[in-house]
């Protein structure tokens, strides 16, 4: 049995790994994919405190280096649900796996809505981002392009156009969904405009590098192309929260319904970074959110 097993290995979770083994507890982090969450596909960190500019993987790595050393255990598996069965838990996985601890913790992360275009993978981090305040500086004086309409998709052009030269909104709807005010900011500036009633059919490329994307017009059909040299994509985030929701409550949009002090209404089950519900999604905050979750789980422990 361990005394807290953390179920996804991005920053938050592997944050809690960190501060449970300091805290000399017993902490095995089960991953599906790969180490590090969303923070991979940024080619460049350079908004962590103490930390000037690494790629993403490098930071993923040093986070799992880390934690390995100090004594965690990590598994790759897929995890289907979890057992509540009192004063401990049991984690199950789709590989027939069971791991049983006095403790979990949930931090599995979201996944960006992605646009579904040819390539589209294979350029994520080198010309297709996520997040203006990651990567808006790698775009600075050029032309980029954001796909959406709502208020993250406003909020990330509005950054965006403090630095590029142009800014193209892409909108799938016959207009821009975001607040009244967002939209009242953004268009005032010179450098920036909208397109709505699009739909994006292709990436344009060259020698691998982004170029320019093709749209086509909603009502018409026409097509047409814009050159930019990186496209941001706001078009929604994914939580997968669906197989815990009998343990922790979701809010409308799926995310864990928690504050900031990370316990759900199971004693014993916490939740830790993008998959909770909270107002900004940042590497220090899945961070933060991995250390309360710990913390909080190993009082949990000890007053067992």
């Amino acid at each position: 049995m361990y005394d807290i097993v953390i179920i996804g290995g991005g920053p938050a979770g592997m944050t809690a790994a960190l501060y449970a083994v300091r805290n000399g507890k017993s902490a095995l982090v089960i991953e599906k994919a790969g180490f590090g969450g969303q923070i991979t596909h940024s080619p460049k960190v350079e908004n962590y405190p103490g930390t000037f500019s690494m790629s993403g993987n490098e930071f993923a790595d040093a986070m799992l280096d880390q934690i390995m050393k100090q004594g965690a255990e990590i598994e790759f598996e897929t995890v289907t649900g979890i057992r509540d069965d009192g004063k401990t838990k049991t984690v199950l996985t789709e590989e027939g796996g069971e791991y049983e601890a006095k403790a979990v913790i949930i931090a599995t992360g979201v996944k960006h809505r992605m646009l579904g275009l040819e390539g589209e993978e294979e350029l994520v981090g080198e010309g297709i981002s996520f997040c203006a305040v990651c990567d808006g500086d790698f775009y600075a004086g050029k032309t980029v392009c954001v796909a959406g309409g709502g208020n993250s998709a406003l909020q990330e052009a509005i950054l965006l156009s403090e630095k590029c030269r142009e800014v193209i909104l892409l909108q799938d709807l016959p207009r821009f969904t975001g607040e009244e005010r967002l939209q009242q900011v953004l268009f005032a500036r010179e450098n920036v405009r909208g397109i709505v009633n699009t739909k994006i059919e292709a990436l344009v490329t060259e020698n691998g590098e982004l170029r320019g994307v093709e749209y086509s017009d909603r009502d018409t059909g026409e097509k047409q192309t814009v050159a930019c040299d990186g496209l941001f994509v706001a078009i929604g985030l994914i939580p997968e929260n669906e197989p815990y929701k009998d343990l922790a409550d979701l809010n409308a949009w799926g995310y864990f319904d928690s504050d900031e002090s990370c316990v759900t209404k199971t004693p014993g089950v916490f939740v830790a970074g993008d998959c909770r519900s909270k107002q900004v999604r940042q590497l220090t905050t899945a961070s933060a959110d991995g250390a309360t979750a710990a913390l909080a789980a190993c009082r949990y422990i000890n007053e067992l």
